[in-house]
């Protein structure tokens, strides 16, 4: 980003929500930021209607052009995967408007709806005729997501594909000046990259270790949606990837009252949201983190939250939101 961003007229179109990273560093480099929403009644779906009226709307309103297009997939804080016949129409419009599409794939390994496997965008670009399989492309993959960190241990890389010389060559002279990356993150990224394959002395503790991991990743993915669904309030897509749920939230009409008192009492501006998991944290000790962190549809609320509890440990929350969110209800009501 650092390579393609020199001031507010570049332009990176970035998925709403969206992880909080890509603003952050968009603001540093004094870009323009060029939203574009995912459709949560489509289960996150991305459509290219809002593709094309974000980028005009950049151009036109914002002065800037588009030169980066972020794709999430499996999605934060969404958890949608998105179908290969999506993945190639973003793969045109990026060629069409001269982008580079820079696709953060840290959750592959993690999918768990059974009508939904992975796809990296470099396989989805060279399979694709021409002139789309010359799209500009980088990948990105963590060690530190997935199965085997399990938001833990950092590490990762970067690889690109049909990238030009001359923006290759400012790439690695931008990464040059880094000191290089700490050992544990060298590590484990080869180990992600070269795993215990058949035959050898640690395959079959790996594969075991590995799928419990999974299998019970899986569990409570279906698991917390199931359970967030009856509650009052809440609409919860299903997790079909990554280890997030994001549910819309609803809350009654004087509870929206309760935070505009309490901001002008406390001399701040929380959102409804944010007062609300505020609240969440205080009364059950639950945390979770306000959708307005991520971006969302205006009017709307949403939470993450994640699956990464134990099944025990989910259980409980779930019964601490519920009797929260209940208890708002009884509260508040209408």
């Amino acid at each position: 980003m650092q390579v393609l961003v020199a001031g507010p007229e570049d332009g990176v179109m970035i998925p709403i929500p969206q992880y909080p990273a890509y603003t952050a560093q968009i603001s540093l480099l004094g870009g323009t930021e060029a939203p574009y929403y995912l459709k949560e009644s489509d289960g996150w779906g991305v459509h290219t209607a809002e593709l094309t009226a974000s980028y005009e709307k950049c151009v036109k309103e914002s002065k800037a052009t588009p030169r980066l297009f972020v794709a999430i997939n499996p999605g934060n804080p969404t958890g949608n995967v998105l179908e290969r016949s999506v993945m190639e129409d973003m793969v045109r419009f990026c060629h069409d408007h001269n982008m580079v599409l820079l696709a953060d794939e840290v959750y592959q390994v993690n999918i768990y709806a059974c009508n939904k496997e992975f796809k990296s965008f470099r396989e989805v670009v060279l399979q694709m005729p021409e002139p789309y399989n010359k799209t500009m492309l980088v990948s990105l993959h963590s060690t530190s997501k997935g199965v085997i960190g399990e938001c833990g241990r950092r590490g990762g890389y970067f690889e690109e594909l049909n990238i030009p010389a001359d923006l290759h060559a400012q790439i690695v002279k931008m990464s040059s000046i880094n000191i290089c990356s700490n050992v544990n993150g060298q590590v484990m990224t080869a180990l992600m990259c070269t795993p215990p394959a058949p035959g050898g002395e640690s395959y079959a503790s790996f594969m075991k270790e590995f799928t419990d991991i999974f299998d019970d990743m899986k569990t409570r993915a279906a698991m917390l949606a199931k359970e967030l669904n009856t509650i009052v309030g809440f609409s919860c897509q299903l997790v079909e990837g990554a280890m997030y749920a994001f549910p819309c939230l609803t809350v009654p009409a004087k509870y929206a009252k309760h935070n505009d008192e309490q901001n002008a009492k406390e001399g701040r501006k929380l959102t409804l949201d944010a007062r609300w998991a505020l609240e969440l944290l205080e009364s059950e000790g639950i945390v979770v983190v306000p959708g307005s962190g991520f971006g969302q549809e205006p009017d709307t609320l949403h939470f993450r939250t994640t699956i990464l509890p134990p099944t025990e440990q989910m259980a409980r929350m779930v019964k601490s939101i519920r009797t929260f969110q209940e208890g708002l209800y009884a509260k508040y009501k209408d």
